[in-house]
């Protein structure tokens, strides 16, 4: 179901053509034991009669952000991890994440080791929305003995310290799911032809900002949320279940 993560990430080529630039897969550092999950982007590129460039990393996409204008955001725990890339240092996965994605740039923060299935994949934090601009979703009174609270701090704090235009969307503080391991991001969107695809969580006054903050970033677009606390409760989000394929310019 987390085709974002599993599934293939598509490139452009110099001529313009698409191709798979493939994140392997394998399980978010052996959290799960899978037999085919690992094929999946390999067998849609084959599918789809598209080259297989391998990125030399292990890893998900749901772990990196991508501006569009060559700037990457990503927390260390999810690639600089023994668990996926072993032996690589950070500027190597970095160099290698650069060459994935054709950016010139990046911006790290620590994140969460072993906390979570993903180590705290950054798309449940913080998105681009173009060149120079992050949505990030906070709580409103942070709580400094939760790892994930500090760490979401830290990022905030490395994305202010880059120059870029923050904004912040504060989490539900009702939700209708009352577990604490339950995804509640209003970050975790996804961007489609024409629309926004965004999740609710049955705080009133949460969710309309929510929405307003989308409106704002993505004017033109249709923003369309959805009750997606199944989603939530199984670890992820809209867009952990979705990957977009874009029109090749070949």
């Amino acid at each position: 179901m987390w085709c974002r993560d599993s599934g293939p990430l598509f490139a452009y080529q110099a001529d313009g053509s698409l191709a798979v630039s493939h994140l392997k897969f394998n399980g978010w550092g052996g959290k799960q034991v899978h037999k085919r999950d690992g094929q999946i982007a390999a067998q849609v590129a084959q599918r789809l009669g598209l080259p297989l460039i391998d990125s030399g990393l292990y890893g998900e996409a749901g772990g990196v952000e991508h501006d569009g204008h060559g700037l990457l955001m990503a927390h260390e725990s999810s690639w600089v991890n023994k668990n996926r890339n072993r032996v690589l240092s950070r500027d190597e996965v970095e160099r290698r994440l650069l060459n994935a994605y054709g950016a010139t740039r990046m911006i790290w923060s620590k994140g969460v080791y072993g906390q979570d299935i993903t180590d705290y994949h950054i798309d449940s934090l913080a998105r681009f929305t173009g060149a120079g601009r992050v949505l990030v979703n906070l709580p409103d009174d942070p709580d400094m003995s939760d790892p994930f609270h500090v760490a979401a701090l830290d990022t905030y704090d490395a994305l202010e310290a880059a120059g870029l235009q923050v904004e912040v969307i504060p989490e539900p503080a009702k939700r209708r799911v009352k577990s604490i391991v339950s995804v509640a991001s209003y970050a975790n969107y996804y961007v489609c032809n024409g629309g926004v695809v965004a999740a609710q969580f049955g705080d009133v006054e949460a969710d309309q900002i929510a929405v307003e903050s989308l409106r704002r970033h993505y004017p033109g677009r249709e923003v369309v949320t959805l009750n997606v606390d199944a989603l939530g409760e199984v670890g992820g989000g809209i867009h952990c279940a979705t990957q977009q394929m874009p029109v090749g310019r070949g």
